[in-house]
């Protein structure tokens, strides 16, 4: 099994929206390595980290865990949605997505001030200055101390 923190701004899709729809496809990532995580890493049952970005108090929000392995994400295809791509095509599509379920919602978020405040988690992705992937692997350890923290 592998851990994964996933961004996303609650605004667009949240954590209480997820736990509404109980599953929901990933979609609309246009970058290539977050993609590549999702087409060939992410496994059914990997653990998700929920983390509500670009907001007054970004952080963890809950746990979500992968339902549904790497498929083309149909947002590429569709010339009204805002992640159109004219390249990608049915016979070769460019971005892909996975299906995610929801597990928890934490009582309360683990911010980034308390990410970035505990040791044992300076080497996180979401703690460095300047990382902005929406999606990143957390090691067993990393994933341990932020159990231990919500």
């Amino acid at each position: 099994m592998n851990y994964w923190l996933m961004k996303s701004e609650p605004d667009v899709f949240s954590i209480d929206d997820l736990k509404k729809k109980k599953k929901s496809g990933w979609d609309g990532v246009r970058n290539y390595q977050a993609r590549n995580y999702m087409r060939d890493d992410m496994k059914i049952g990997d653990v998700v980290l929920f983390y509500h970005s670009s907001c007054e108090i970004p952080g963890i929000a809950g746990l979500a865990k992968v339902s549904k392995t790497s498929h083309p994400d149909p947002s590429q295809f569709d010339p009204k949605s805002e992640y159109y791509d004219e390249k990608a095509t049915k016979d070769n599509p460019r971005w892909f997505m996975v299906e995610v379920e929801f597990v928890e919602k934490f009582e309360n978020v683990v911010t980034l001030a308390m990410l970035k405040a505990h040791k044992g988690l300076e080497g996180m992705p979401v703690v460095q200055k300047g990382s902005r992937l929406s999606i990143n692997p957390v090691t067993a350890n990393e994933f341990k101390i932020i159990i231990g923290m919500k």
